[in-house]
């Protein structure tokens, strides 16, 4: 897209619904933030909606899932908690940072939803070939005060090389790199390596794809704070779920 054509919001809505999934403090129990996860109006996946969304409407897309994020979250009683809200965006869809954020802005403000606890995350599958322009948003971001998630890492173009030119504030560990971590040694010795890397870079690790006692019990361990996983809550359409932490086991009780 040429311009910033999407910012005039001339394109007919999407149908479409959010799921919230919360990523946990397993220190405490709560929940640190929840993720807004699209879907169809029916419950339809993301991969489903996403394949309707064409190159020429990513940007209208991207707004308009921004702004049902925070409308539907703040319908669902997040104002109630502290809980941040981590929001997913296409690098490829926003021109300008700064001009291209005006409707969340708005947005945010209309609904009463402080912009200090949103989270943006990247989304985009495919290759960056302009890997200055995203640094450029992070850094508009990071200035506006909100935080920044660079997701799925460990699996496909999200890997060392891009974080070498991207520097977030909060990095996601690929479910690829969790799953069977508990019976896996080179599993947990590439994500013990990752926290003491990511640790020295002063960047939040954030574990997804939860789905056994163990996996969750053995990056308990390892130090990893934040979780998000089937095993602790699965996402809820236009609500807001809590979770339910496994109980401790007498290794992890020890290793805690």
């Amino acid at each position: 897209m040429s311009g910033c054509e999407g910012c005039r919001g001339a394109a007919e809505p999407f149908e479409l619904a959010m799921a919230y999934q919360p990523i946990v403090d397993v220190r405490t129990g709560d929940v640190w933030a929840y993720e807004a996860l699209v879907r169809g109006i029916h419950g339809e996946s993301a991969a489903e909606v996403l394949a309707r969304v064409t190159p020429q409407a990513r940007y209208a897309f991207d707004q308009q899932c921004r702004v049902a994020a925070i409308t539907h979250a703040v319908a669902a009683g997040i104002l109630d908690t502290g809980a941040r809200l981590s929001i997913n965006f296409l690098p490829n869809a926003v021109y300008s940072p700064v001009a291209c954020i005006q409707l969340t802005l708005k947005t945010a403000a209309a609904v009463g939803f402080p912009t200090k606890r949103l989270i943006f995350e990247f989304t985009e599958n495919e290759e960056m070939t302009d890997t200055g322009h995203v640094a450029n948003i992070i850094d508009t971001y990071r200035r506006m005060g909100f935080a920044t998630a660079l997701d799925d890492f460990g699996a496909g173009h999200a890997g060392l090389s891009l974080l070498a030119r991207l520097q977030t504030d909060i990095v996601k560990l690929d479910m690829e790199l969790i799953r069977n971590i508990d019976t896996s040694m080179p599993r947990r010795m590439i994500v013990e390596g990752l926290l003491g890397m990511f640790a020295r870079m002063g960047i939040t690790v954030l574990a997804e794809g939860i789905e056994t006692p163990g996996e969750y019990e053995t990056l308990r361990a390892m130090g990893v704070r934040y979780m998000q996983g089937y095993l602790l809550a699965r996402p809820a359409l236009m609500a807001l779920p809590r979770p339910v932490l496994p109980p401790a086991s007498a290794s992890a009780a020890v290793a805690a």
